[in-house]
């Protein structure tokens, strides 16, 4: 995959070779809103782009540093404001005070969290039957629920 190559090679390719749906749609729309293609806002988008699950930002500016990307925190900062605002990320909170993000690709890829509450590790998980449970749990309320997070905690096979 592109993706897995730029990021085996720390970035060194240029972000329109290696543009999926998501990054494509991110760039575009914020392209449409009057935002211009800087360094910063591409290279926080592919990295995002190339990620299984949520990320902190300060956790994703220690990676761009440690490739050599000249990309300041309060950048990235901004960066993450704007596609929050822009519904193009979602904030992650798993309840240790690090706000993560991630991209909000479509309905498919949709997914929860859980935590190890020993080393930290984070993994993310989908299950359809719950999905199920929830749209009912929707239906029987009579809300009309926008979202939903679940973050379950425990102690992963490692740590166990």
């Amino acid at each position: 995959m592109i993706l897995a190559a730029f990021v085996e090679n720390g970035y060194h390719l240029r972000m329109s070779e290696t543009e999926t749906a998501w990054s494509h749609r991110a760039l575009d729309e914020l392209r449409a809103a009057g935002y211009r293609r800087g360094l910063a806002r591409t290279r926080v988008i592919a990295f995002l782009d190339a990620q299984d699950c949520c990320v902190g930002a300060q956790d994703l500016h220690r990676e761009l540093v440690s490739r050599g990307e000249q990309v300041g925190l309060a950048s990235v900062y901004r960066v993450l404001d704007v596609l929050t605002e822009k519904r193009l990320v979602q904030r992650v909170d798993l309840g240790d005070g690090v706000t993560r993000f991630e991209p909000i690709r479509d309905a498919v890829e949709h997914h929860h969290h859980i935590v190890c509450d020993d080393c930290g590790r984070i993994e993310a998980f989908a299950d359809q039957r719950l999905e199920r449970v929830l749209r009912d749990v929707e239906k029987n309320s009579g809300y009309a629920v926008a979202g939903h997070d679940i973050v379950l905690r425990g102690a992963c096979s490692t740590c166990r």
